[in-house]
């Protein structure tokens, strides 16, 4: 499921040539807004202020504070939480699909700062049907990226004893960045994708080469 669970309307009726880029430029001006402020103390008046145009601009297009939240929530979501999505035909080793998938993770996470961090940092500011349908993304994720962790696993290629708790503990890396990642700061995107990529990996107990499962190990009978 990639479908919002809510579609931004306000008190638009039909959709116009120049929708679309009216929304973006709201949602950027929110999107900072949330950043700098928090979600309780930014306003529709500050959004309004900070565009140059007045709130019934804004109100045109978004119902009000929360809808614009969990737009601007629902893009990385779905780009985080589809990291682990592979053709069907896709035939590289399960190992390589994973170590591939939380490299996208990571960098998705990176690409949509700030918003990506809104849930890590206002859990409370969304509504039960946003919660759920997170969840439900959440939840695919972790299935798709277990299966593929013991698939990688009887193929010799991780090293780890709990599945899920693995998955979720390897993770948690791109999500904690919400708490010391800056843009500008001392390592460039692409390598903090390399370092926490690489980080997450050795929890994951990836293996440089395959270990033969124990069955392979065993001497011929005679």
């Amino acid at each position: 499921m990639t479908t919002p669970p809510v579609k931004a309307q306000g008190r638009q009726k039909s959709d116009t040539a120049s929708s679309d880029e009216k929304r973006e430029r709201i949602l950027r001006a929110a999107e900072q807004l949330f950043d700098e402020l928090g979600y309780a103390n930014t306003t529709i008046d500050q959004i309004a202020q900070r565009l140059g145009v007045t709130k019934p601009f804004v109100y045109y297009y978004f119902r009000n504070k929360q809808e614009l939240f969990e737009q601007l929530s629902w893009a990385p979501t779905v780009a985080c939480f589809t990291a682990m999505d592979f053709p069907e035909d896709d035939a590289r080793p399960a190992h390589t699909q994973v170590a591939d998938g939380i490299e996208r993770l990571i960098r998705a996470t990176l690409a949509h700062h700030p918003a990506a961090f809104f849930p890590y940092r206002e859990p409370q500011a969304y509504r039960p049907e946003y919660v759920a349908a997170q969840k439900a993304l959440a939840n695919r994720f972790y299935d798709r990226l277990c299966a593929l962790l013991e698939r990688g696993r009887a193929e010799g290629m991780f090293d780890f004893n709990d599945t899920k708790i693995t998955a979720l503990a390897a993770c948690s890396l791109p999500g904690f960045l919400y708490n010391w990642y800056r843009p500008d700061g001392r390592l460039s995107p692409e390598e903090v994708v390399r370092e926490l990529s690489q980080l997450a990996w050795r929890v994951l107990g990836l293996r440089t080469r395959r270990r033969k499962p124990p069955s392979e190990d065993k001497p011929p009978e005679t």
